[in-house]
């Protein structure tokens, strides 16, 4: 259990959890096609129906995003224009910026104590997630200033049902998502038990790691990562944009692991079992995983995060190493 209460909680935090007018869908709501969310995919049905919400549901929300200017695909995909996936799709040169080495030490050896138990609140929840969002804030901006740059910290809007952003409406079947347009990351808190329902990911640490995996958008975000593979996207179209995409989330989990790295060799948070969470959870929302529970066949083409192999691999490549050049997965010659 990640030892969390008594630290420091983030003032970038704002609350739309039960405000008027949150809950259903949204009119009007002022479409935005310019920005895409990157977020946490949620399983969805067979036959095409989600936890919750049938076919009907869907197509009347789809034609009242067309109606209202939201591109739907901001919802389905994530914002990008349903490209397919290519495991051996051959990149142009894309000048993807490096990332820096932040001259940090590999992790430290230490003991630690048994786990504890206990279920929590949403409002304790809430706090949790917090002190989270502060942890990350602490080790990114630590490591931007080692390499010369200011981390300019993100948002993160706790909602209920839906919510507006500048990339689209939000809704609670999203689940997590990043949006670039306003830096902010978008969390309805009904998804953690969707984590341990569905996902069978219980546990504080894999919930730390969704939100430290959105931060790591934000960080793609600074770095100029995200604008230069959006813009490849669009000129490459099809499966390479698609292939681009599962490649921009494994960073993202790798990301997540060289901040559990950090936060917990400076301030020790991690009790045993903490980092089998976090691994359970990375494979329990890669793609394969999802569409096996929820057709009951793999698509490759159809993936957008990656493998629930690729996401445990990558993510312990961050968690091992601390370096943020270990993420480079636009170079990896093997995901």
């Amino acid at each position: 259990m990640v030892r969390w209460r008594g630290r420091r909680q983030s003032e970038n935090i704002e609350d739309r959890r039960g405000q008027p007018g949150r809950r259903g869908f949204p009119f009007p709501f002022p479409g935005s096609r310019r920005g895409r969310g990157m977020r946490i995919p949620l399983p969805r049905g067979r036959a095409g129906r989600s936890s919750g919400l049938g076919i009907l549901g869907i197509l009347v929300i789809l034609g009242l995003l067309l109606l209202l200017g939201v591109d739907p695909r901001v919802i389905l995909t994530g914002g990008a224009p349903g490209p397919q996936a290519d495991r051996e799709a051959t990149f142009p040169d894309l000048n993807i910026p490096g990332l820096p080495d932040a001259d940090e030490t590999t992790r430290a050896q230490r003991q630690v104590p048994k786990p504890g138990t206990g279920s929590r609140s949403d409002d304790e929840l809430a706090r949790f997630v917090g002190v989270i969002l502060a942890d990350t804030e602490d080790v990114w901006r630590k490591a931007f200033q080692s390499f010369g740059r200011t981390y300019r910290e993100p948002k993160l809007v706790l909602f209920s049902g839906y919510t507006r952003t500048r990339c689209g409406a939000g809704m609670a079947a999203m689940g997590p998502f990043y949006c670039p347009l306003d830096e902010t990351v978008y969390i309805d808190l009904s998804f953690y038990r969707q984590l341990r329902q569905q996902f069978g990911a219980p546990g504080d640490f894999a919930q730390a790691y969704v939100i430290a995996h959105e931060v790591g958008h934000h960080v793609q975000t600074l770095l100029g990562i995200a604008d230069t593979v959006r813009q490849a996207q669009q000129s490459v179209g099809g499966r390479q944009a698609n292939a681009l995409q599962v490649r921009m989330e494994l960073q993202a989990d790798c990301l997540a692991g060289v901040w559990a790295n950090r936060i917990d060799r400076e301030k020790g948070i991690l009790e045993e079992g903490d980092i089998e969470e976090g691994l359970r959870a990375a494979s329990a929302i890669g793609d394969d995983t999802i569409q096996r529970r929820t057709q009951g066949r793999v698509v490759p083409d159809a993936f957008t995060h990656g493998t629930s192999e690729q996401r445990v691999r990558w993510f312990r490549h961050g968690l091992e190493s601390g370096q943020l050049q270990a993420c480079d997965t636009f170079r990896a010659a093997r995901l």
